[in-house]
């Protein structure tokens, strides 16, 4: 379902802009990442408020794009499930990034351990990751969590 779309410049940077979209499509990421949501009630729930019809059309645009994947639920036939694709799990260091870079303000809801162990162990951390969220787990959430890995290997 991945569209061609022509770039405003050649500029790799405007290209990653273009293809995430807005801060929307980016928590909608983070959400899969981090919290393993995976259904449009799912993404509603988070704490910055998505309207409706914007989740609607980033959700499109983010499979448009390429990033994610819809398929039916297993028991549900009334909802969709999203799932990254492999370029939407190539985001992972960005968003390691982006929290570490945020988390300077102090003022953040990460835990401390999480961010230390992110800083000490990046390149295990990464695949980790990526595998977890490919297996349908995510980095806080979940009996197989990321968090509970790296907890098992004295990391955190």
């Amino acid at each position: 379902m991945k569209q061609v779309q022509e770039r405003r410049s050649q500029c790799p940077i405007n290209f990653s802009l273009e293809m995430i979209g807005d801060a929307w499509s980016l928590l909608i990421i983070r959400d899969i990442i981090y919290s393993g949501k995976k259904t449009y009630g799912e993404f509603l729930e988070s704490g910055e408020g998505i309207a409706r019809n914007i989740l609607a059309t980033r959700l499109m645009q983010l499979q448009q794009k390429g990033l994610l994947k819809k398929r039916d639920h297993p028991t549900d036939r009334r909802k969709d499930m999203y799932e990254l694709t492999t370029d939407g799990l190539d985001v992972i260091p960005i968003l390691l990034d982006m929290a570490e870079w945020g988390s300077k303000s102090g003022d953040t809801t990460s835990p401390l351990k999480w961010l230390e162990a992110v800083r000490a162990h990046r390149e295990e951390i990464i695949p980790l990751i990526r595998t977890t969220v490919l297996n349908g787990g995510s980095v806080f959430n979940g009996p197989d969590s990321v968090v509970d890995k790296i907890s098992a290997k004295g990391w955190m």
